[in-house]
């Protein structure tokens, strides 16, 4: 490549190309670009901006902390326990207030279990027997209570019975309550204390308001947000479930503490929302339902023998569940999601391109229009006369065509030329003699055209300008064709 081609290619550096834009005049289609342009203008709007908020850097890394607190009493007389009362020590478990924690509401309670041999309960399958060597020494029951030792023990003549087991005696009774054991267990009250901090944006808060005496007396509502005690029949019921049904045989119950912070505005502006739901399958009646633990209070007796209390308990177990995020305006958000809805802009367009080139009855006018088609064949000389914006003249008079007649070239000029003369025309464009002044007179008699002549019915034009012009105003113009034209032979004549 020669200086010339990397000059010229240092220049085309600097050029700027733009489209050409072709305006349909359409009603169908210009009625649905507009209304492609409003839909993503109010998606972009209402939905991206005022509804999602993606003008905002979000931080969802969410730390919590979450500790809590039952209180209450209850009062009951069985013939197993007798007179008794219950405290939050007796009925909460685990007692350090986690953010996991379960509230016995009913007991099946077993008496002084001692160490020893007693026959297996009769609901286990594994524990059934008709002789000894059905019970084999040292085996374990399977889903029962202890270790067979051998021995096939029967009631009366019955020729079925239970193997006989090495385990706490007597084994667990299976006798259900008919109603809750701790029925009072409704009026306790839950106490929910809440703290979470958004690293990203450095933002802590509580759901708590910082005041003694307004939380010896305040209970949970809408309206209450900041008073995090919680009845518990109430917690039961927004959860979508009866007390007195759940607190037979247990369940789950969650507590969804959710913070959506936007940091944008005011701090007091950040606060909790509160969601209960029960997570256990309480529609279907089945083993799924439900919820129940075991566990026992040793003690000894005067002699030294160790015995205890076992206790299968049904409870209400409680989740508190904590989640959220924050958002603030942040520059960056706000440019993708401004760049998108441009994009979707480019995108209605070239939707309506589709359907104004393919699916609309005028598809193949406005498709010539918008697509300018050139074809490989065209000879340079064809290229350099077809000039854009210029039709030729030609006058027509029933049937007959007076146009302006291609000047002829002297002999010397067509066969005055060599060989190296030729090649020069197939690679370059060469300016014959007289063109200059060819068309310079073209350019004087288009100029030269009245602005407003009367048209004759019996002239029929080709649809050019000559067309427009009268009868004598022709035969004028003809004449000076005539004279120019000799003009510009004896102009050749004389440069050969």
């Amino acid at each position: 490549m020669g200086q010339a081609g990397w000059k010229g290619l240092c220049l085309s550096l600097f050029d700027y190309k733009t489209e050409k834009y072709v305006i349909a005049k359409n009603k169908k289609v210009g009625l649905l670009y507009r209304l492609l342009q409003l839909s993503i203008l109010l998606y972009l709007v209402v939905w991206v901006f005022v509804v999602k908020k993606s003008y905002q850097d979000v931080d969802t890394s969410l730390q919590s902390a979450v500790v809590t607190k039952v209180k209450g009493v209850a009062y009951t007389n069985t013939s197993e326990l007798g007179e008794r009362l219950w405290d939050v020590a007796d009925y909460v478990i685990p007692p350090q207030g986690d953010s996991v924690f379960v509230v016995i509401t009913n007991l099946i309670v077993t008496t002084n279990q001692r160490q020893g041999t007693c026959a297996e309960y009769e609901g286990v399958p594994d524990g059934l027997c008709s002789q000894d060597h059905d019970c084999q020494a040292g085996e374990t029951v399977i889903a029962g209570n202890g270790v067979k030792t051998g021995r096939c023990l029967r009631v009366g003549n019955s020729t079925r019975g239970t193997c006989e087991i090495f385990a706490w005696c007597p084994v667990e009774t299976q006798s259900m309550p008919m109603e809750p054991f701790l029925k009072e267990a409704e009026d306790f009250t839950i106490y929910i204390k809440n703290f979470i901090r958004f690293p990203k944006f450095n933002f802590s808060k509580a759901n708590v308001q910082e005041d003694t005496n307004f939380l010896k007396s305040c209970r949970f509502s809408p309206k209450n947000l900041y008073c995090p005690i919680f009845r518990l029949g109430s917690v039961i019921r927004w959860a979508g479930s009866d007390f007195q049904d759940i607190a037979m045989k247990g369940g789950v119950i969650a507590i969804n503490i959710e913070w959506d912070c936007d940091l944008d505005k005011a701090a007091s502006e950040c606060n909790p929302r509160y969601y209960f739901s029960r997570l256990d399958n309480n529609h279907v009646k089945s083993v799924s339902s439900g919820y129940n633990f075991r566990f026992a209070r040793y003690y000894r007796d005067s002699a030294g023998a160790e015995f205890r209390t076992l206790i299968k308990a049904y409870g209400i177990r409680f989740d508190v569940i904590v989640n959220g995020k924050a958002g603030k305006f942040s520059i960056i958000p706000t440019i993708i999601n401004v760049g998108s809805g441009v994009a979707l802009m480019g995108a209605g367009a070239f939707f309506c391109d589709l359907v104004l080139i393919y699916i609309i009855k005028k598809r193949e006018f406005y498709r010539d229009k918008k697509y300018e088609e050139v074809s490989r064949s065209l000879n340079p000389a064809q290229q350099r006369g077809a000039r854009p914006g210029r039709r030729p003249c030609c006058w027509r008079n029933e049937g007959s065509c007076l146009s302006r007649p291609a000047p002829p070239m002297s002999g010397e000029s067509r066969t005055g030329q060599g060989r190296e003369g030729s090649a020069l025309e197939t690679e370059a464009e060469v300016v014959q003699p007289g063109q200059l002044e060819e068309e310079l007179l073209e350019e004087e008699l288009l100029e030269e055209q009245p602005q407003a002549l009367p048209s004759h019915s019996h002239w029929k034009g080709n649809g050019s300008v000559c067309s427009q012009f009268p009868e004598l105003a022709r035969s004028g113009l003809l004449k000076n064709v005539e004279v120019n034209a000799e003009q510009l032979q004896n102009l050749r004549t004389v440069e050969t």
